[in-house]
């Protein structure tokens, strides 16, 4: 072929090939994964304030040397870490607080056998830690409905659910369902709200 007229072939394939803008370099992808995390950050991912304040308290035992606080904010911490690996982690204040109760009521579980061993200083430190327990949870802001309270709203729901025709096997599970809204962000003992109702839906 003559140099001329391959040349010209050439000229026309590239005028027929679409402009070609300047090449884009991508980072690695391990780099964009990181990237994409940090970005997609939701309210979820914030600690309930509840939590940054023992943290806060946590750092303020330390530096006092405050022993028994102490001993309680790592428990609950530690509590909290091993939520954190499950399923259900601690996301709300409400969720915090269930969890303290939990760590309180060990604490008066081993409160109460050590007074049946005769171990006062154990029966000392555990219900010092009582209280402790008991001034995070009256401070957390979270409400919690006594029994008065809570039965009210139970027979409240059980009277509905039977005005509305639920049968007998179903009331249980309706009332349960009523319920959700009323006790939603409240503190209360799930097993005493089971146990209240299937008392007043007999």
């Amino acid at each position: 072929m003559a140099p001329n007229r391959a040349m010209s072939l050439l000229s026309i394939v590239r005028r027929a090939q679409p402009a070609r803008g300047p090449r884009i370099q991508t980072a690695p992808p391990a780099i964009m994964q990181r990237a994409r995390q940090a970005y997609s950050t939701t309210a979820d991912d914030t600690p309930p304030p509840l939590l940054q304040k023992l943290k806060g308290d946590l750092k303020s035992a330390m530096r006092a040397k405050d022993a028994p606080r102490l001993s309680v904010l790592r428990s609950i911490m530690a509590a909290n870490l091993n939520a954190s690996k499950t399923s259900s982690p601690v996301r709300t204040d409400v969720q915090l607080v269930a969890l303290i109760r939990r760590i309180q009521k060990n604490a008066q579980d081993a409160a109460a056998d050590a007074e049946v061993a005769g171990r006062d200083d154990l029966v000392e430190k555990e219900t010092l830690q009582i209280r402790i327990l008991d001034e995070y949870l009256a401070g957390s802001g979270v409400q919690t409905l006594g029994e008065v309270e809570l039965r009210a709203l139970i027979q409240e729901a059980v009277d509905a659910s039977r005005h509305a025709g639920t049968a007998t096997k179903a009331l249980m599970g309706d009332v349960m369902k009523r319920l959700a809204g009323a006790l939603e962000g409240k503190d209360v003992d799930k097993k005493a709200v089971a146990s209240m109702v299937m008392e007043l839906a007999r």
